[in-house]
């Protein structure tokens, strides 16, 4: 039996920085540029050294996954379990959050000046755009800028290829093993950082954003949040527990850190090096599912930013008056459904969907000024939930490729 290690987990100390931060942030309210000058670097520098290991890592760890599976016909059956996983749970969410924003009648009530609201709609790119934008021309040059579909492509071409050639790739994937298993060295002692690094982030946040800020959305606010909730509690729950066959409290007591790291980074793909470990040494999911799901789904999974989609289409028809149909709603579950890959990987990804799902049922685009000011508040809920279902998804189809139940060396010992 091996000794147990001493001092306080990980995720308890997380909550600690957590915790700590919302307190000093509200006594800062009266005083936000304390928090900006002298506490935010903390967590500024925090998100550097994420950043740092996110495209080597996320490089890296899809190769090796896609070069372990050992049968390249793996490589279509769990991709496609992925996308079908993260398709359907997308539009159930957008069912929740339209549900409650219709049940709670979340814009009701607000009585906000809409004469001078002005927002410019990014650009979406075309269906078309992202298939062809997707294969990367110069890989090295996608690298460098961080393009993180481009980059799961060239790794799932080039693993598919290392496969493919046998022993003659053993070498390629020997060095890119040992680049993974150096990242998730890095990845734990960065994460020794990690309270310090959440203190720093949520300390700003409530100290700029106070309850007298926040009172006109509040209602918003809340049936995000809630939808959330929900959708974890009935969705992710009954996926772990009924098709991965795994506790929910052994789940949930595991997920707890990542989400943590999401909530208060608001970053799929900064909080990929601790989804990552908690997959593999946690929940027992095979480091080759892990490696394949969890990037992919880092990117292009939009459960949170759905229900966002949902409850802010509704909550800007409501201020401005507007009545929307059942079939415009469902237009709003498809509109969004379909965005959430097409805009995969784009910056302010969230704000594209809005302004599209707005557009397909003929809202007013300047709408999203009414909660561009607090979006971070919603992005927090969106991400956070977003990396739940990356874990579920990787429990889900670790489970029907037979490759869960790796237990931890503690668990065996014991």
């Amino acid at each position: 039996m091996q000794k147990k290690k001493s001092g306080l987990s990980l995720p308890i100390r997380i909550l600690i920085g957590l915790v700590l931060g919302i307190i000093v942030g509200i006594l800062l309210q009266s005083n936000p540029e304390i928090a900006d000058k002298y506490i935010k670097p903390l967590g500024t520098i925090f998100l550097n050294l994420i950043k740092l290991i996110i495209v080597p890592l996320v490089f890296s760890s899809l190769l090796v996954g896609v070069a372990d599976l050992q049968d390249v016909t793996k490589i279509g059956k769990i991709g496609l379990k992925t996308v079908v996983y993260f398709l359907a749970t997308t539009a159930i969410a957008l069912f929740i959050g339209l549900l409650l924003g219709n049940v709670l009648n979340v814009g009701g009530g607000f009585v906000i000046p809409t004469g001078d609201i002005t927002y410019e709609a990014a650009t979406a790119p075309s269906f078309i755009d992202t298939l062809v934008g997707i294969i990367p021309s110069n890989p090295l040059n996608s690298i460098v800028l961080g393009q993180m579909l481009q980059i799961i492509v060239f790794a799932l071409i080039l693993g598919a290829g290392l496969l493919a050639v046998g022993e003659k790739g053993r070498p390629v994937f020997n060095f890119f093993n040992g680049i993974a298993e150096a990242m998730y060295s890095i990845t734990g002692g960065i994460m020794k950082l990690a309270p310090i690094g959440v203190f720093g982030l949520i300390t700003p946040v409530i100290a700029n954003n106070g309850p007298g800020v926040l009172l006109p959305l509040s209602r918003a606010i809340l049936v995000v949040y809630l939808a959330c909730f929900l959708h974890a509690a009935i969705v992710y729950s009954s996926t772990v527990k009924y098709l991965g066959k795994m506790s929910l409290k052994k789940f949930y007591k595991a997920a707890f850190a990542p989400w943590a790291m999401a909530f208060t980074t608001s970053s799929s793909s900064g909080t990929l090096p601790i989804t990552l470990e908690t997959a593999e040494k946690e929940l027992g999911v095979s480091k080759s599912v892990a490696s394949f799901v969890l990037p992919l789904g880092a990117t292009i999974n939009m459960d949170g930013t759905a229900i966002y989609q949902g409850v802010g289409a509704l909550f800007i028809a409501q201020v401005y008056g507007i009545d929307l149909t059942i079939s415009q709603q469902l237009t709003i579950v498809l509109t969004a459904t379909l965005a959430s890959i097409g805009t995969a990987g784009v910056p302010g990804a969230g704000m594209i969907m809005l302004a599209m799902v707005l557009q397909g049922v003929g809202l007013p685009i300047e709408g999203i000024a009414l909660i561009a000011g607090v979006d971070r508040i919603f992005d927090m809920a969106r991400t956070s939930i977003n990396v739940l279902g990356d874990l579920a998804c990787s429990i889900v189809v670790a489970k029907s490729e037979g490759e869960l139940g790796l237990a931890p060396p503690e668990e065996v010992a014991e």
